[in-house]
């Protein structure tokens, strides 16, 4: 694990493991790291905005749990984005299957719950 993360900081390590890949699929890895990248600045820009922009709720400091809720789902975002970035890129070298992984649904069943909880908020 530890090794992981100093790979998140050190690219040059991950450069050193297997073979080099057709540079096509780093290519695809690191759009998709991109991606992940603007979904999180997403979900922290839309708690910022619900922090700022959202009139108090009828139920108390639910305004405030959305918005804490949504910037700490973009920050989770993030992170993710630069661990799947080296586990693809490390398979890659090695050419092992990519890495399996549960984050998106994980990420939209927590869209779901926000949205059903603000549905809620709003009718009453």
């Amino acid at each position: 694990m530890l090794h992981l993360i100093r790979m998140w900081f050190f690219p040059r390590e991950v450069l050193e493991v297997g073979t080099t890949p057709d540079y096509r699929f780093s290519l695809a890895n690191e759009r998709t790291f991109l991606a992940w990248i603007r979904t999180g600045l997403a979900l922290v820009g839309g708690g910022l905005a619900v922090a700022q922009f959202l009139p108090p709720l009828a139920v108390p400091h639910l305004r405030e749990i959305l918005a804490l809720g949504l910037i700490l789902v973009g920050a989770a975002c993030a992170l993710r984005a630069v661990d799947h970035w080296v586990r693809c890129e490390v398979a890659m070298r090695r050419g092992r299957p990519l890495p399996a992984s549960r984050f998106p649904a994980i990420l939209a069943l927590l869209v779901v719950a926000g949205s059903l909880l603000l549905f809620v908020a709003v009718l009453v």
